[in-house]
């Protein structure tokens, strides 16, 4: 009997072959938002200190609320769900930190910030 293996691999402009890096510190956190399309708690952070957001964490939201003063609470996972980094979008089912089982979910790919800014529609806040 013949048993034939077939091996796919990545070709250039394939699968990233960068490593993501650890999840930042959070003296290098310059903003965070809330989607809530996808209720994720989105932490966005500028690695090189410059204002210029360049890694983001996606954590599952399990509860919202709001503070005696009107800030918003969030009970999250403790770790992400996603992680954008390097034009880069990962995805970690197991929710269990950066240790290597990321997957990368989609590649080329810029941050839109402008998506969690106040709109405005004919000159007017949404």
């Amino acid at each position: 009997m013949f048993t034939c293996l077939l091996l796919i691999l990545p070709v250039a402009g394939g699968w990233t072959k960068e490593t993501l890096p650890l999840e930042p510190d959070l003296a290098t956190r310059i903003d965070e938002q809330y989607d809530h399309e996808a209720r994720l708690f989105l932490m966005l952070y500028s690695l090189h200190g410059d204002g210029h957001v360049d890694y983001v964490t996606g954590r599952l939201v399990h509860e919202s609320a709001s503070s005696s003063v009107g800030n918003p609470l969030y009970r999250t996972e403790a770790y992400p769900l996603f992680y954008w980094w390097n034009h880069t979008m990962y995805n970690d089912p197991e929710q269990d930190g950066v240790n290597g089982n990321e997957r990368v979910y989609q590649e080329n790919m810029e941050f839109d910030i402008s998506r969690y800014r106040p709109c405005n529609f004919s000159g007017q806040s949404c």
